[in-house]
Parts: structure tokens; C-alpha cells; sequence
């Protein structure tokens, strides 16, 4: 069984993608009303975009010219329909300031709303924007469906990840738009420390990463990559200002290499392993990797929280040795006291 969700607006566009098998529709009943053949006209084009008119009415059997009418109806309910001339032509869902019904099997109903319970812990408060939504879904779910999800939403037990922030919505909508139309923004920014300012920055990309987002932009003032915590900006203005970001950016890498300098606690530390062997374990926030010889590499790089650090490090599959920051030397002989008292149990 399938059904839809109607949302309330749309920034994306569906676009082509291959061809899909269609359900097995049975034989439709004559006295089928007008409304029903509509949805199911919908439900045709957005499992096959580029349906052709005449297959379209083939699996709704009725003629061409109903089919077409049936197209017109969903038109005039809002829902954008393009038809592409020709050959190759057909019907797909567009682009529009509504977002069309999307039909779900019951799998991927209860997959979505397992994975928003899982990734937004606010999303069984109906008063939360998630969990409004979210609640909308249920409610569009089949009975069955629907009361497996809502037990699994309502058994939920909040478990917040403490290092995990969560912006406004508007405000990271405003900057997602900003990053996709390559417009500057100024930004009302807050610190951790509490000071705030506000500067003129192109931003590049918005990026998830460990429950914290971030923006990732060129600012103005500093005239530098700069990555800022959505959470901490406070206000945000489009200007009319247009930018070109760097041709190949890849903002998670990006990113991580960004967070990885500047910090206030400098990081060398020499591991026993071929940098090769290294390079896909050693994340990189934790800095740049450079060979020293044919067994050793070499790791540069900051951190704020030297303990937080040496336990990083202690994961690697490497003897290791730290050089300079005595902080983080001090921080790794007490993680190896800790690690040996363990060890000396009966």
C-alpha cells in the first residue's frame, strides 16, 4: 500500500531519473471518479518521470484526451506538471512553490520516521517544528502503519547528545539559500565567549558534522576561510552582492582541515607507521599528515582540549610520540596512567 504527504513549499526540483516499473494497476472501475484517476495520474508521474500521454492512459484507462485533462486537473490544484515535446518527450513533476503529494511505501513510511526519531530528539514534542511534522506523517500513514510508528515515537525516550546543537530553522534556511544562489550575507554572530559582531561573508556551504552545523564562507573582515556554528548566528541578511566559490569544493574535507588549525594548543606527534597505513585512520580534525621516512609520519595540528586529543590519538593504531605542547604531553601521560591502572586489576 502507498500514500502521499502534501507539504508546503518547495526548493528543490525533482528531476529525471531512469525509468522505474510501475504498479500493476488493476482494471479501473468506469464509474472511477474524476479525483481518484487524478491521483492516480500523479502517483504514475512521479514513479515514471517522462511518462508519454499515451501510456499514461493506458494504465488509466481511459483515452489520450483524458489523460491529458487529468493533467490539467492536477495543474490546477497547484501541482507542477512539466510536458516536454517531442520523441523523448513527457511528463515529470517540476519546480514549483508547492511541494507535490510524495508517495511512500509503507517501508519507507515507518524507515523515515524511525530516522528522524534517531537523528532529532525533540521530534515526539508536536510542538517542535520536526515533530510537527513528523506528526503529519503519521497522521498520512496507513491504521497499521501509523500505530507501529507512533508507539516506536511515543517509546522514544529523549537521549540528547550533549555536544550536539541545534540551529533555528529559518536561519539555516536563509543560509542554504544564500550558498545555493551564491548570494553574500551579513551575518549577527555570537561567540562562544559571548562577544558579537556582525560581518559580510560569501558563504560556500552549510555542513552537518558530529550534531554541530556550521557554515562554511570566505568572511570579509578577516578576508580567510572562515567556519562560524549556525547556532550562533543570530540574524542573517541576503544581500544583492553575488560571489563565485572556489571551482571543486569539497566542503566536508574542507571543513575538517579548517578545524583542525588555529586552535590554541599546537599538536606535533610523530607516529611509528607509514603515513599510507595512517591515512585512513587518522581523522582529519585531528590534522595533516606528512611522511618522515618509510615508517614514520609525522601529524601537525591544534586542539583546544589536549585530554580530548590524547585520547585520540590513543586509538591509533600506531605507537606514537608527542613533540612540544607540553599540555598535550601531560594529557597523554595521564591518559597512560589511567590505561595501566586499568590493566593492573586482578
Amino acid at each position: 500500500m502507498s500514500w502521499s504527504v502534501v507539504g508546503s513549499a518547495l526548493s528543490g526540483r525533482l528531476g529525471a531519473v531512469a525509468d522505474v516499473v510501475l504498479p500493476d494497476w488493476l482494471p479501473m472501475n468506469p464509474e472511477t471518479s474524476p479525483t481518484a484517476r487524478a491521483l492516480l495520474a500523479l502517483e504514475l508521474i512521479q514513479a515514471s518521470p517522462g511518462i508519454t500521454a499515451e501510456r499514461l492512459a493506458a494504465k488509466l484507462g481511459v483515452t489520450d484526451r483524458a489523460a491529458r485533462r487529468y493533467v490539467g486537473t492536477l495543474r490546477e490544484a497547484g501541482i507542477p506538471v512539466d510536458a516536454t515535446r517531442g520523441p523523448h518527450g513527457g511528463y515529470r513533476l517540476g519546480r514549483g512553490l508547492r511541494l507535490p503529494p510524495l508517495v511512500f511505501t509503507s517501508a519507507e513510511a515507518l524507515g523515515l520516521v524511525m530516522a528522524v526519531l534517531d537523528g532529532h530528539h525533540d521530534a515526539g514534542d508536536p510542538t517542535d517544528l520536526v515533530g510537527s511534522a513528523l506528526g503529519k506523517i503519521v497522521r498520512a500513514l496507513p491504521a497499521p502503519v501509523a500505530a507501529q510508528a507512533e508507539a516506536v515515537r511515543r517509546a522514544t525516550a529523549p537521549a540528547p547528545d550533549r555536544y550536539a546543537a541545534r540551529p533555528d530553522p529559518t536561519t539555516t534556511a536563509d543560509l542554504v539559500q544564500a550558498c545555493s544562489a551564491h548570494r553574500r550575507v551579513r551575518l549577527g554572530y555570537r561567540s562562544e565567549a559571548g562577544s558579537a559582531w556582525v560581518g559580510e561573508v560569501d558563504p560556500w556551504a552549510v555542513v552537518v558534522r558530529h550534531g554541530r552545523w556550521y557554515l562554511l564562507c570566505h568572511s570579509h573582515v578577516a578576508d580567510a576561510l572562515r567556519a562560524y556554528r549556525v547556532d550562533r548566528v543570530h540574524d542573517v541578511e541576503v544581500l544583492a552582492d553575488g560571489f563565485r566559490p572556489p571551482a571543486d569544493l569539497d566542503p566536508v574535507a574542507v571543513l575538517e582541515d579548517h578545524l583542525a588549525v588555529g586552535w590554541e594548543f599546537p599538536a606535533e606527534v610523530l607516529l611509528d607507521a607509514p603515513v599510507d597505513v595512517l591515512t585512513g585512520c587518522v581523522p582529519r580534525a585531528l590534522g595533516r599528515l606528512a611522511p618522515v621516512d618509510a615508517g614514520t609520519t609525522r601529524l601537525v595540528g591544534s586542539t583546544s582540549n589536549p585530554a580530548w586529543y590524547a585520547g585520540q590519538l590513543a586509538t591509533l593504531p600506531a605507537a606514537f610520540t608527542v613533540v612540544g605542547c607540553p599540555e598535550l604531553r601531560e594529557a597523554a601521560r595521564r591518559l597512560g596512567r589511567r590505561l595501566l591502572a586499568a590493566g593492573s586489576g586482578p
